[in-house]
């Protein structure tokens, strides 16, 4: 893997977790993940949920020195970090620092009733969350080993997706006040959402700061989630210091996450980049449901029937809403929104037409399976921009030439990590093109083209959306696909769900 582009600092003022105003630079560090060490894999039980792992950390050179840097910042707590994931881009503190996870809705001004999932590196260190803080004298917990604190509903999916974008709905101990956890992360809640995340910067980073991190996606409240480093930039510059560049995210969205300990059936409260069908192949998960909304419950794009629910309760619906606490994060918030209007046209309702546009001077686009080119929209003559997308036949060969970086590591055949290998291929991002209307010459098309891969319509969804804003659009016209094909498509239509203002319907 290559590294990511130089160094990018940016003199301007930085809100600290206390909320007061420091002048400092904004930088963005690369780091190549394949440069920091070498990782060795053990199996030392046949019956062990993971791998222990172990790493020889490179001894010079300027990505450990950065890797460091970030690390020692978030053990001083005083501002949030951003840095890489499978997934997408995290902002991570401390999480069993309540002042530094105020810095994290501090610096996305995200609402405080918004729950944050905690990154660990081990299964130890999720240990030691499930503990008391202070164990009375007769408690034994801290003896026990770690797994045995994991229900063991959740140990099928740990040893076929950690480290991976699944998040595990779990427990505090008896006592939430004795939590090891800030009570900033919970949002009030009873129990805590945490995952191992597959991405070799990521755990490494926790693994030398040694302590677990909050992190929700590194971009401002309710924006699309950053999958590269100058997405988090592009929001949060002046709110942090040090951002992590990795390359772009090999995911492209968020972690699944599900809850299997507060119901008599399991569910899945946020879909993501582990699909139902593949949690239904596990032991305890065949019958698992759903129990997420494709609408934002607040704010634009919110649930229709509040009337309804007004009669029946006597209490506004708006104000009820507001004193329940999401149980998941991007349950009750309006997320995922660009600055245009985002029309969404559902699998199997055809392409627009001149009635689509009509009204717009600056149009997007993006097109997934079937649309064709232009969106079928009439069209003159295709214009290159210095930022337009490389040709198909390129982008293939970029991809074939870049094979995964091992790092040296010696791995088992463990799922997890074998996966998180291919987050050191570094993929190309569609970028848009720029089409000239055939009936109105004034008239700007952006198209981004994300081909008919399910996947590669993941990784490249949030990066398109926010490329399409930066061109200044007035609307961006959107093909989905059926959420019915596995994989990540349930989580492509769900966030795009809840950024469209409209959606347009088959019959």
């Amino acid at each position: 893997m290559s590294a990511p582009a130089a160094t990018e600092n940016v003199t301007t003022s930085c809100t600290t977790a206390a909320t007061t105003t420091m002048p400092c630079e904004t930088s963005i560090l690369p780091v190549d993940a394949s440069k920091l060490g070498t990782i060795t894999l053990s199996h030392p039980d046949p019956d062990a949920l993971l791998e222990d792992w172990d790493i020889s950390w490179a001894t010079s050179g300027a990505d450990i020195a950065r890797l460091q840097q970030a690390a020692a910042e978030l053990q001083d707590g005083s501002l949030p970090v951003g840095f890489p994931t499978e997934t997408v881009y995290g902002l991570g503190a401390d999480a069993t620092n309540s002042s530094a996870v105020r810095g994290i809705y501090a610096a996305k001004q995200r609402p405080a009733d918004n729950p944050l999932i905690v990154h660990v590196a081990s299964l130890h260190q999720l240990g030691s969350l499930l503990r008391p803080s202070s164990p009375s004298p007769a408690a034994d917990d801290d003896k026990k080993n770690p797994v045995d604190l994991i229900p063991k509903i959740y140990h099928p999916l740990i040893r076929r997706f950690w480290p991976g974008p699944l998040t595990l709905i779990l427990p505090l101990p008896d006592a939430p006040s004795s939590a090891p956890l800030a009570p900033e992360v919970t949002a009030g809640l009873s129990t805590f959402g945490a995952r191992m995340p597959g991405s070799l910067i990521a755990l490494l980073l926790i693994r030398l700061a040694d302590r677990p991190l909050a992190a929700p996606s590194a971009n401002a409240s309710t924006k699309p989630s950053p999958t590269a480093a100058e997405h988090v930039a592009h929001d949060l510059r002046g709110r942090i210091a040090t951002i992590l560049d990795g390359g772009p995210c090999d995911v492209g969205v968020e972690s699944t996450v599900v809850d299997g300990v507060s119901g008599d059936t399991p569910v899945i409260l946020r879909p993501g980049g582990v699909s139902i069908d593949e949690l239904r192949q596990c032991e305890g998960w065949e019958n698992v449901g759903v129990a997420y909304k494709d609408k934002a419950e607040m704010g634009n794009g919110a649930e229709k029937g509040e009337g309804k629910e007004e009669e029946e309760t006597g209490e506004p619906a708006a104000k009820k809403r507001k004193k329940e606490a999401p149980r998941a994060p991007g349950m009750k918030y309006r997320h995922y929104s660009p600055k245009a209007r985002v029309v969404l046209f559902e699998a199997g309702t055809g392409v627009p037409n001149k009635k689509s546009v009509e009204g717009y001077k600056r149009v997007g686009t993006i097109r997934t399976k079937k649309w064709p080119k232009g969106c079928g929209l009439p069209l003159a003559q295709q214009q290159k921009d210095e930022e337009t997308e490389e040709p198909k036949e390129e982008q293939e060969a970029d991809q074939k030439s870049a094979a995964p970086a091992t790092n040296g590591t010696k791995h088992s055949q463990h799922l997890g990590f074998s996966k998180m290998l291919d987050t050191l291929t570094v993929r190309p991002v569609p970028k848009p093109q720029r089409l000239v209307a055939a009936e109105d010459a004034e008239r700007e098309i952006w198209e981004v083209n994300l081909g008919a891969e399910t996947k590669e319509i993941a990784r490249g969804l949030f990066s398109a959306l926010r490329e399409l804003d930066r061109k200044e659009v007035d609307v961006i016209l959107v093909e989905g696909i059926d959420e019915r094909e596995g994989d990540v498509a349930a989580a492509v239509m769900n966030r795009l769900r809840k950024a469209a203002e409209v959606e347009v319907k088959g019959s």
